[in-house]
């Protein structure tokens, strides 16, 4: 028995639209949320265009040029922009028939391109009871017919096995909301043996052992530690009326441990260090999880996750900023005050879930407004973002 994917019906006058506008083919990422049931797709998105093919107006008519990079960076930008709980779900391809015996083909590589560039980037790993499974989505531009088939991206000899893909009006309309604000004071030694251009690595080693802290956390859910396998929505009042887009919030505090209780023995290392880097201020995190009986579980992990994200996302984007702008060099840092970018939600039309990006102090409104629609292909109005943190440093 294959997987089911319960799908927005906005999705699918998405993809219609696209089908209409773009020929031969045109490719795209699906998002959602993974559950041990059933899959949830709340968004397609096209790849962007290169700027090339805007200037020549290039129409490439063979899959074959298919640029995968392109299409694996964007995925990877995307994925900086899902709160905890929505991951790139698989990726899609809208093809004239022609192009049809080739598109299974091009889907495959590029799932398998896609989760191995968006993993790479992160600092927890999959569960071993974690849904593996990516869709492959083919659609005919002319016949509109859809062919939705499944691949297990921890198997690289998978094959393809057959999907349900079935529409749905307000898929995340009611879809439970878990905020929490974490307090961050993370102190990282350079050590003195490393090379100028290894900052960026020392920094990562050092967000890996507080990355480990927030996995061993303890987290209060409304003031409550729940059971991991009781139903999240257990004593929570349930939504009434209608099916209006409404979110029901839970807060949530994280309990970091002071001390690992441990019987071996610990061993203190001396190292020289030739300075150190320090990561303090206050994060919002936000994860967001199905209301079909979801457990304590599935949501305590979504929101660890995003606590993880939601730092070394911007420590990356900080750096690829200081490269683009300064050149990375390590007396530019020598006591130096640099402000992470600030965290900020943007609602998605018909939905209670909000998607995430992230702004430094000088960007303007315009700025994001057109981040959006170049990642997303989604129109955000300036009042519309909210940004959700103080600046800190």
């Amino acid at each position: 028995m294959g997987r089911t994917y319960i799908v927005e019906e906005a999705v699918g006058r998405y993809l219609s639209d696209l089908s209409a506008k773009l020929k031969p083919f045109v490719t795209g990422l699906l998002i959602g949320q993974c559950s041990s049931q059933r899959d949830y797709v709340i968004q397609a998105v096209r790849t962007p265009p290169k700027e090339e093919q805007n200037e020549n107006n290039i129409n490439p008519s063979k899959l074959a040029s298919i640029d995968e990079e392109w299409v694996t960076a964007h995925a990877s930008q995307v994925s900086r922009m899902l709160p905890g709980g929505l991951l790139v779900l698989g990726v899609f391809i809208i093809a004239t028939p022609e192009l049809a015996k080739d598109s299974q083909n091009a889907l495959r590589k590029l799932i398998f391109s896609v989760e191995k560039s968006v993993m790479k980037r992160r600092l927890w790993k999959p569960g071993e009871d974690e849904v593996s499974d990516r869709a492959s989505l083919q659609v005919c531009s002319t016949t509109k017919k859809i062919v939705c088939r499944t691949y297990d991206v921890q198997d690289p000899k998978s094959s393809a096995k057959p999907a349900d893909w079935k529409y749905q009006s307000a898929v995340s309309a009611c879809w439970l909301a878990l905020d929490c604000t974490v307090n961050v004071n993370i102190h990282i030694p350079l050590l003195a043996t490393s090379p100028n251009h290894d900052l960026e690595k020392n920094i990562k080693n050092g967000l890996n052992r507080w990355s480990k802290q927030i996995e061993d956390s303890v987290f209060l859910i409304n003031g409550q530690v729940k059971d991991n396998d009781t139903e999240l929505l257990e004593g929570l009042k349930k939504l009434r009326g209608n099916t209006q887009s409404s979110t029901q919030f839970s807060d949530v505090k994280v309990l970091t441990q002071l001390s690992q209780v441990s019987s071996h023995r610990s061993t203190a290392t001396v190292q020289v260090c030739s300075g150190s880097v320090n990561l303090k201020g206050a994060v919002k995190c936000r994860a967001y999880i199905h209301n079909n009986k979801p457990k304590v579980k599935e949501a305590i992990q979504a929101l660890k996750r995003d606590i993880i994200n939601t730092l070394s996302d911007r420590c990356e984007i900080l750096f690829e900023d200081l490269i683009i702008n300064e050149g990375l060099d390590k007396k530019n840092f020598e006591r130096e005050y640099r402000v992470l970018p600030q965290r900020l939600f943007v609602p998605v039309a018909g939905s209670s879930v909000m998607l995430s990006d992230y702004k430094f102090r000088d960007e303007a409104a315009g700025e994001i407004q057109e981040r959006f629609v170049e990642m997303l292909d989604q129109a955000v109005q300036a009042e519309d973002i909210h940004v959700a943190e103080e600046a800190s440093t």
